[in-house]
């Protein structure tokens, strides 16, 4: 049997145990003390005996595709050279550590950033196709800014180079491996689905990006081990019909398998950026901080708009409560038809449902590796809680995300959790026993 602690081989690198950080915003940047920030945020993690750690997703292009602010870009191969920093401090504590790959496309900045767009006012969205109906009427109603730049074929070909020259350089620095965020409606996730891409070239089918980003890597980077996500839009509202089917979700990983893909992460989601990607309650208490209330303002132009966007976000909560494991059955169905590591995340925060998952306690395995995300955020070193045999803090509450749109630092923000997080820390409960 497969439990927490036994260690999983991800292409030609061997991870120490089965327990990993999913990708989550680290809010560094790329100023003076960007390095310092990421080892700052994933070393603890590395310490407390988590095997492997995916850095959250970092911009390919030297301008425009960050979803969020003070994303890191990865296209100067200097500044990556800065983090062998980072790697080193992880392989010191026997870990691994992945850089997720990423662009925006129509969900960056640009698009619902106010604040952003005043700034760049030339800067426009790298886009599949023509965005759908859906989209230009959130333009109309003003909630989103459209200028799409619909890239052409040799357009398409460059960018997935740029993939590849950035995991190059990320090799060089000494990560382990590659993962790219395809889904969470990155750029990705715009080719993969039908509600995106209306192409009429080759890259109409969109697997055929991933082909030509996995070809790209293993240019640049050689056998470096290569994990992606794998979207399947069973979230998606009724009003969009088209879709990527849990039937499309699974014919993608079994194809990407096929191309030589290492390691998969399959995923509920939208085509949209909503509570999909962070199910759990309402975060009220990150809504009503009387500290954020004018920059809320500043990034969805003026309060009005910001309550708009608050109870969007409230009702979304209503849709996409709590489900620990949401991907579960998701990555059991793919998992059963690849020969490559199916990892899973979404929603879990306890032990006995990582071992479940893993086939620890005689069910059938839905996945290889089992990851969170938010509960690092309130747990730095939850790592060696969890191998412990203990659950993790967090309530799913997603008061650490929303702040995040205004440029703040991902931190627990529940008074609760923060005491009994120090209180752990006091006991010694964050520290490993060997």
């Amino acid at each position: 049997m497969t439990d927490l602690e036994t260690p999983l081989q991800i292409g030609g690198v061997e991870v120490p145990n089965r327990l990993y950080r999913a990708p989550v915003l680290e809010c560094a940047g790329n100023g003076e003390r960007a390095v310092d920030t990421l080892i700052d945020e994933l070393e603890p993690t590395a310490a407390s005996g988590v095997g492997l750690l995916f850095q959250g997703a970092s911009i390919v292009t030297d301008r425009g595709g960050c979803a969020a602010p003070n994303m890191t870009r990865v296209h100067d191969p200097a500044f990556v050279k800065r983090l062998e920093r980072l790697t080193g401090a992880v392989h010191d504590h026997g870990g691994r550590i992945f850089l997720q790959l990423a662009h925006g496309g129509l969900r960056s900045m640009a698009t619902w950033h106010t604040e952003y767009r005043q700034q760049h006012p030339d800067q426009r969205q790298l886009a599949v196709s023509r965005p759908p109906w859906q989209l230009w009427a959130l333009d109309r109603a003003g909630l989103i800014s459209l200028q799409p730049d619909v890239l052409s074929t040799s357009e398409v070909w460059d960018l997935a180079e740029q993939f590849g020259q950035c995991a190059g350089y990320a090799v060089d620095a000494g990560y382990d491996g590659i993962h790219l965020s395809a889904a969470n409606m990155s750029l990705i996730q715009q080719f993969l689905s039908p509600f995106y891409n209306r192409r009429d070239d080759e890259f109409g089918d969109g697997v055929r990006f991933l082909e030509a980003v996995h070809d790209a890597v293993r240019d640049h980077a050689g056998d470096v081990p290569l994990v992606t996500k794998v979207p399947t839009e069973t979230a998606a509202p009724s009003f969009v019909r088209r879709h990527l089917s849990w039937t499309d979700g699974i014919e993608i990983a079994e194809r990407a398998a096929a191309i030589g893909y290492d390691g998969l992460v399959p995923v509920e989601v939208s085509p949209f950026w909503d509570m999909s990607i962070v199910r759990g309650a309402f975060p009220d208490r990150a809504w009503d901080a009387s500290d954020l209330q004018d920059d809320y303002a500043a990034v969805f132009d003026g309060r009005f708009r910001a309550r708009a966007v608050r109870l969007l976000n409230q009702l979304q909560a209503r849709r996409f409560g709590r489900d620990p494991g949401w991907n579960a059955d998701f990555c059991r169905a793919i998992h059963e038809r690849v020969d490559v590591p199916v990892l899973l995340e979404g929603g879990l925060r306890t032990r006995d449902d990582c071992d479940r998952y893993l086939g620890a306690t005689g069910d059938d395995p839905a996945a290889d590796a089992v990851g969170m995300a938010r509960p690092f955020y309130a747990e730095p070193r939850l790592g060696a809680r969890l191998l412990d045999g203990a659950d993790a803090l967090c309530e799913s509450c997603n008061n650490c995300t929303v702040p995040q749109v205004t440029g703040e630092p991902g931190r627990c923000r529940t008074p609760a959790i923060v005491r009994e997080q120090a209180r752990l820390r006091r006991d010694g409960a964050y520290e490993r026993t060997e």
